[in-house]
C-alpha cells in the first residue's frame, strides 16, 4: 500500500523527519544555537522543545567547537546527536573536531567505535548574507574520508534523506541550501526513507544530461523546459548524495545522452564538479561522449552582499543554456 502524499515545505519536511526520528529512538538528541525557544536559525526545530523537552533539545553556547566536540563524544558513547550549525561557513570553527576526530574515529579504533552524528547546516547564497554566510563548501567536506555528504533538493528528499542520515552509523554532513526552505513539494505520509548514495533522474532526456544537486536542480529543470522548445531533450540527474557518489547513475545517464553539463552553486575552480567530470572521463561514459563535458559553477570570488552582484556570481539559466548549446557545436 502506497503512502498518501501531502504538499509541505522543505522546512516542514525536515522538522517532520527530526520529530519522527526522536519519537522512534530516545537516543536521538538535538544540539545547537537557538534550537529550542527560538526554533532554530531558519525555523526548522520550532515546536520540538515543547514536544521533547530540554534534555533532548539542547540550546548551546555560541561556541561551535565546544558543542560539536560534545556531540562527537555523545555519538561515540551511544547517542545519536543531530547538530545544527546556523551557517555552513561556521564549519571552519569546528573543522578540527569534524575532520580529525569524527571522520577518523571508526578507523582509528579498528571498527569497534562508531560516530552516528548528523551535522545539519544552512549552505549557499541568494539571501544577501555576504561572504562569510553564503558559501558552498561541499568539496571540502567530500575530500575527507569518513564523512558522508548529503544535499537534498526537494522536500520529499529532505525528509527521506535526513531520516536515513540519523540512522546511519557514520558522521553525515547534511547541507540545506537556504533558498530551498520555503519551497514546497510532495512528501509521502508515514514512514519512509531514501538511501544515501543513490541519485535520482528528475527528468528523462536523450540529447544531454544536466547533472546537479541542491537548489540548482530546479534551475536545470527550468532550462530543460526551454531547451525542449528548441528540440533538445535534456535529462536532469539529481545527485542527492555527494559522498558516497552514485557514479553508476552518472555514467548510465551520459551513456544514453552522449553529452553532459555539470552545474553547482559553489565556486567552479576546485569545486565538486571536477570530481563528477572525472567520474565520466574515467568511466564507461567516456566512450559515448559526443562533445567535451562542460561545467557551470560559481565565479571565483568572495560572495558580495549586493543582491545584483550576488546573482552574477552564481550560475544562471542563461549560463546553463549556453553551456548546453556549446555541447552541440561542431
Amino acid at each position: 500500500m502506497q503512502n498518501e502524499i501531502k504538499i509541505i515545505s522543505y522546512r516542514d519536511a525536515l522538522r517532520e523527519a527530526l520529530s519522527e526520528e526522536m519519537s522512534r529512538d530516545p537516543d536521538v538528541i538535538l544540539m545547537g544555537e537557538d534550537l529550542g525557544i527560538y526554533g532554530g536559525g531558519f525555523g526548522v526545530t520550532a515546536g520540538l522543545l515543547e514536544k521533547f523537552g530540554p534534555s533532548r533539545v539542547l540550546d548551546t553556547p555560541i561556541s561551535e567547537s565546544a558543542f560539536v566536540g560534545t556531540a562527537i563524544g555523545a555519538a561515540a558513547t551511544g547517542m545519536r546527536p543531530v547538530v545544527e550549525l546556523m551557517f555552513s561557513d561556521f564549519m571552519s570553527v569546528c573543522w578540527d573536531q569534524i575532520m580529525n576526530e569524527a571522520a577518523k574515529m571508526h578507523y582509528m579504533y579498528a571498527g569497534s567505535l562508531r560516530v552516528p552524528l548528523v551535522i545539519r547546516t544552512a549552505a549557499g547564497g541568494g539571501t544577501g548574507a555576504a561572504s562569510q554566510h553564503s558559501q558552498s563548501l561541499e568539496a571540502m567536506y567530500c575530500h575527507v574520508p569518513g564523512l558522508k555528504v548529503v544535499v537534498p533538493s526537494t522536500p520529499g528528499d529532505a525528509k527521506g534523506l535526513l531520516k536515513s542520515a540519523v540512522r546511519d552509523n557514520n558522521p553525515v554532513i547534511f547541507l540545506e541550501q537556504k533558498l530551498l526552505y520555503n519551497t514546497k513539494g510532495p512528501v509521502p505520509e508515514g514512514e519512509y526513507t531514501i538511501p544515501l548514495g543513490k541519485a535520482e533522474i528528475r527528468r528523462k532526456g536523450s540529447d544531454v544530461t544536466l547533472i546537479s544537486y541542491g537548489r540548482m536542480v530546479q534551475m536545470c529543470l527550468n532550462v530543460a523546459e526551454w531547451l525542449a522548445l528548441d528540440g533538445i531533450s535534456a535529462e536532469v540527474l539529481d545527485l542527492r548524495t555527494l559522498s558516497p557518489l552514485d557514479t553508476d547513475a552518472i555514467n548510465a545517464s551520459v551513456c544514453r545522452t552522449g553529452r553532459a553539463v555539470v552545474v553547482h552553486e559553489s565556486v567552479q575552480f576546485g569545486g565538486f564538479g571536477g570530481e563528477i567530470v572525472s567520474s565520466i572521463m574515467e568511466g564507461e561514459a567516456f566512450g559515448y561522449l559526443r562533445s567535451p563535458v562542460k561545467r557551470v559553477g560559481g565565479r571565483f570570488c568572495p560572495i558580495p552582499c549586493s543582491p545584483e552582484m550576488e546573482r552574477n556570481v552564481f550560475p544562471t539559466p542563461r549560463r546553463i543554456e549556453a553551456a548546453v548549446l556549446e555541447c552541440f557545436r561542431k
